[in-house]
């Protein structure tokens, strides 16, 4: 066959495929996998409805909570004792059991986590509390990273103290926030009436009291999970996010910055889907914008509560696999919560991984289980302060909007692409210090 310019036989074709690298063929075919996969689900995807009416009522509330004295931003709504000293004795006694029961469930990511489980399987109307269970698995996959086979080698032992403590810090007190609001509600459950003008002396902000009021009344479980995600980003926004001490030893530094690159910031929720587990997910850019955190919370509530093969596989998986904070808890086969083999000097290392599998002769590798490389640590005293000001109901509230699922949820390849971008920055050097 004669070849012009732009002609090719089968003999280049199959010349050229040969020179491509294996590792791109299997991603391409992944991709495509994956693609066709996320399209099958399609049909079955659900929008998270949020009415514009109920909105409005929150709006008209919120107002009414406000006078102009207590507009100025950064000043507090309610006084935390007066608010408290307010209360009936029977009041006091719940609010005093509500936080004895929170500081038992706050020790550790692992606690926490089961908590969220423990209360999402009494009350299914608590979507949060799923979400937080699901997000609070990667939280303690992130604290036992630092300690695994691959981060050391990026981080000093004094900067992966620094990470784990802003990683449990968030975890805390987001728990310590709102793990309380979930047992005032199932407190007033067995009262069989609502009790949420205890919130005050629990130091939650005035945003959510007509939240809670209003969920009381019409049970939408869509508008309780995005105003629980908006109010427990601005409760970390200062304590936190803005905080001079993770500014400067965590946020602000070269490492953190690069995790964008490195895909170190995912946020998979492992799920069974005929028989198999699969990852559903998203990347999280940057962990300093509110709006952002804000805007993929909302995100991950869709593709978890949107999506039913997601929803139904996810429930299976976290009745069935008890967190440890080891990656072994959803890939056996990468991942061993016991080191397999001892670690290698930096100049004799080798590559694990091949795309989602080990290579051959490699040892899986260690993530090891969180109780066995950090200790519980008791959470230091937290300032109680409400974000909420005059001038933040409007911009908070414009995030209690629907919300549809991502076109691509599913991370199961996406995340061994990240996983392996890991492994070539350790192999190329300290690139962090």
């Amino acid at each position: 066959m004669q070849r012009g310019k732009y002609r090719w036989g089968v003999s280049d074709l199959l010349h050229k495929l040969a020179s491509v690298p294996q590792e791109i063929i299997h991603w391409a075919k992944d991709k495509t996998d994956t693609f066709l996969y996320e399209k099958d689900q399609l049909e079955h995807i659900q929008v998270i409805q949020i009415r514009d009416e109920e909105v409005g009522i929150l709006q008209a509330q919120l107002r009414g909570l406000l006078d102009p004295a207590m507009s100025v931003k950064g000043k507090s709504l309610s006084d935390a004792s007066s608010a408290a000293e307010s209360l009936s004795a029977a009041d006091q006694e719940l609010v005093r059991h509500i936080r004895l029961e929170t500081a038992r469930r706050n020790r550790s990511n692992i606690t926490r986590t089961a908590a969220y489980l423990d209360m999402f399987t009494r009350h299914p109307e608590l979507h949060w509390s799923f979400l937080a269970h699901m997000v609070s698995r990667n939280g303690g996959w992130n604290m036992t990273d630092l300690k695994g086979e691959l981060l050391p080698y990026l981080l000093s032992t004094i900067q992966q103290e620094h990470v784990y403590a802003f990683l449990e810090r968030a975890n805390a007190l987001i728990f310590h926030d709102a793990y309380p609001q979930l047992l005032l509600y199932e407190a007033s459950l067995r009262a069989g009436k609502p009790k949420f003008h205890c919130l005050r002396g629990l130091n939650v902000s005035s945003f959510m009291l007509p939240v809670w009021e209003l969920f009381w009344e019409r049970r939408d479980s869509a508008l309780l999970t995005m105003a629980l995600i908006v109010n427990e980003q601005h409760y970390i926004e200062h304590r936190v996010v803005r905080h001079p001490t993770y500014r400067t030893t965590v946020l602000d530094t070269l490492f953190f910055n690069a995790q964008s690159k490195l895909q170190l910031n995912q946020v998979v929720f492992p799920y069974y889907v005929d028989g198999r587990l699969r990852l559903a997910g998203l990347i999280l850019e940057s962990f300093s914008d509110l709006q952002e955190r804000i805007e993929l919370g909302k995100k991950l509530y869709a593709i978890l509560f949107g999506i039913p093969v997601v929803l139904e596989g996810a429930v299976r998986y976290a009745a069935a696999q008890r967190h440890t904070g080891s990656r072994s808890d959803y890939f056996p086969h990468l991942f061993a919560p016991i080191r397999q083999a001892p670690p290698v000097p930096r100049g004799q290392l080798k590559e694990w991984l091949d795309g989602c599998s080990l290579r051959p002769g490699a040892a899986p590798l260690y993530s090891p289980r969180l109780t066995d490389v950090w200790k519980d640590r008791p959470v230091d005293e937290i300032e109680p302060e409400d974000w909420l000001s005059a001038e933040t109901i409007d911009a908070s509230l414009r995030y209690l909007a629907s919300v549809e699922p991502p076109f691509s949820f599913d991370m199961t390849h996406e995340y061994c692409f990240g996983l392996n971008k890991i492994e070539l920055a350790v192999l190329a050097g300290d690139l962090w210090s």
